[in-house]
């Protein structure tokens, strides 16, 4: 970890936040535009969450590194938030495994977020909300490994957009039963229990270690993606298009 004065990030951070100035709008702007042009076309994509300190010899470091390359090698992009441990784990694996982007969305920290360096497209957040936008924004499925409060956070977000219909079409895959099942079983006893959730918001969530199961279910849920986007009115989008190309592939392969 850097030696940086932690007074120094306070006041930093303190007053960007809180500031009024106008040049902030712009840097919101700026995020937002930025990722537009650069994902827009981006085509099929699986958003891959995890842990920046877990390490390489770490188990489910490696079982990151399987996942998205067999995602990759089935044509699917791989988004993480850019740094290192499990997103690292999930850009290395597709940068290695497949003709596809393996995309990087870093966040400006100033204490642990480096860009790792398996990315084949990296973007630049000021905003933790701007980056969080583009990381579900153009993916068909959320695949949440262990984390701390960041991967908690972007757990929690995608299931209230699933939930609240912000979102549709997308999978919530949880990966690490042992390690998530207590916070499963919180959300049942006390969530559910007490009417806070609908007991059928629990099948938001696919908790598995089975990857086969994940690559499977993320291309049968391709057709669906597809059938919503066509439903709302998109189909003259370039995603719509870029997704219903690559179904066509698919099928076409299969016979």
């Amino acid at each position: 970890m850097k030696n940086i004065n932690r007074d120094d990030l306070t006041k930093r951070y303190t007053k960007d936040i809180k500031s009024a100035d106008v040049w902030s709008v712009f840097r919101i702007l700026a995020d937002f535009t930025k990722g537009f042009d650069d994902l827009g076309d981006l085509g099929p994509s699986v958003t891959i969450f995890g842990s920046a300190r877990t390490d390489k010899d770490d188990f489910y470091y490696k079982k990151s590194v399987k996942l998205s390359s067999m995602l990759a090698s089935r044509g699917f992009n791989i988004i993480t938030g850019g740094g290192p441990g499990i997103m690292e784990a999930a850009n290395k694996g597709a940068q290695e495994s497949g003709d596809v982007e393996s995309i990087g969305l870093n966040i400006d920290l100033p204490l642990e977020q480096v860009a790792n360096p398996y990315t084949t497209k990296e973007l630049s957040f000021d905003y933790f909300f701007s980056r969080k936008v583009m990381l579900v924004k153009y993916s068909m499925a959320y695949v949440i490994f262990p984390g701390g409060f960041g991967t908690l956070d972007e757990l929690f977000e995608a299931l209230t957009l699933v939930q609240t219909r912000k979102v549709t079409g997308v999978k919530i895959f949880v990966i690490g039963i042992e390690f998530y099942q207590p916070l499963i079983d919180f959300i049942e006893t006390k969530l559910v229990a007490n009417g806070m959730i609908e007991k059928e918001d629990l099948h938001l969530i696919r908790m598995t270690d089975n990857l086969e199961c994940v690559v499977r279910e993320v291309e049968e849920s391709l057709l669906n993606q597809v059938k919503v986007l066509n439903e709302v009115g998109l189909d003259n989008t370039t995603y719509y298009k870029s997704l219903l190309q690559f179904s066509k592939d698919k099928l076409l392969s299969r016979k």
